[in-house]
């Protein structure tokens, strides 16, 4: 199916709506994969399940040339929506909170537009539509199934509200952070409010740790590299008149890199241990490592930047932008595995992202689409 390009970005944008509307979780993209593929007969396309939810399209298999994956991810949240669009969520309790809709409907114009050329194409090109990036391992799950299987270089992207629409961020090296999350249990012994000395009290030991734990990034870290240490809930339940035998807290971590990551955690592990023993109480501490920092390679990253001149200008960088953003993205299974680069596309949003307000910025579905096509060494579309 032969199109122009305004009828491939305004169909992109129609999918793209349809998609916002019925957003389904990681694991669970089922008709989100069954519109998916739809396109894609629609086009001509043949295409594999990949990773249960996830597809992957191959074109131009036998042209001699370097082979390159693009990726989309496919997944939404679990976050009530309070736009009020037209398009919003039609599902209670789960919306596209961070754009993915926007990554594979900008996947899909590309996949039409290279259809179409494919006799034009350097090398083969793969084409990964990757559910559960969301906390879901998505992308662990889809190089498992293959979906790098003969690829040379990978390049993907992500819509960033942060930075004005036409600036992107795509440095050498680390462009996103390492994540994980810590649970502290504090154990001690319960009783009579009236008694405090006949108890070992959790609820003072928890807040406790909450305001120690602060002093990792602001006396533990130096100020040069970039670190988050946030706690995020604390729990104890009990009655008015009692003091609880236990209280729980929680949080999240950022950092820019893998061994940065394990010093936190080594920090949080010290520090709550040595707390709790200064109140009388015991400490448990488990940590959980999420995703690995996406890192750039040099000469992916210097094509990537090459083609954001071409499609955004050449003012396109941001200047004085910090990265990594400590954001975190399972991009980096595949930046461990093969050369590749990601870069963050700034939007005219103006609510961030993850927020029940957030809406991806249609207008970016033309220069992301035109990136993924020069990147795959397609014809310019006009």
């Amino acid at each position: 199916m032969n199109a122009s390009w305004a009828e491939t970005v305004a169909r992109a944008t129609e999918l793209r709506r349809e998609l916002h509307r019925r957003p389904e979780l990681a694991w669970a993209e089922h008709d989100t994969a069954t519109a998916v593929r739809a396109e894609l007969d629609a086009f001509g396309l043949a295409w594999r399940p990949c990773a249960e939810t996830g597809t992957v399209v191959r074109l131009a298999p036998d042209a001699p040339g370097r082979h390159v994956a693009l990726r989309a991810d496919l997944d939404a949240m679990p976050i009530l929506e309070a736009t009020g669009l037209p398009y919003a969520s039609a599902t209670e309790g789960v919306m596209h909170a961070c754009g993915h809709d926007g990554h594979t409907a900008a996947l899909l114009a590309a996949a039409r537009w290279l259809h179409a050329h494919a006799a034009d194409l350097p090398g083969p090109v793969s084409l990964l539509f990757q559910p559960a990036e969301e906390g879901g391992h998505g992308a662990r799950g889809m190089i498992a199934d293959g979906a790098l299987d003969g690829v040379d270089a990978v390049f993907g992207w992500h819509n960033w509200p942060g930075l004005p629409f036409g600036r992107a961020l795509c440095p050498d090296g680390p462009v996103m952070s390492a994540n994980g999350t810590f649970e502290v249990e504090l154990i001690g012994r319960g009783g009579h409010a009236s008694q405090p000395e006949a108890t070992r009290d959790p609820v003072l030991a928890a807040a406790a740790v909450v305001v120690a734990l602060q002093q990792i990034v602001a006396r533990r870290t130096s100020p040069q590299q970039a670190a988050v240490v946030a706690v995020t809930s604390l729990r104890a339940d009990s009655a008015a008149t009692v003091t609880p035998d236990a209280a729980r807290i929680a949080g999240s971590v950022r950092a820019a890199d893998d061994d940065a990551r394990a010093h936190v955690f080594a920090l949080i592990d010290e520090i709550a241990t040595a707390t709790a023993t200064a109140h009388g109480v015991r400490a448990e501490v488990r940590t959980t490592v999420r995703y690995g920092a996406t890192v750039n390679h040099p000469g992916p990253a210097a094509e990537l930047r090459e083609r954001l001149t071409t499609v955004l200008g050449a003012d396109w960088a941001e200047p004085g932008a910090a990265t990594p953003v400590l954001a975190s993205e399972d991009f980096s299974y595949y930046l461990r595995r093969i050369p590749g680069a990601f870069a963050l596309l700034g939007s005219g949003t103006t609510a961030p992202l993850h927020s029940a307000e957030y809406d991806f910025d249609d207008a970016l579905l033309d220069p992301a689409a035109r990136l993924l096509v020069g990147l795959a060494g397609a014809p310019e579309p006009p």
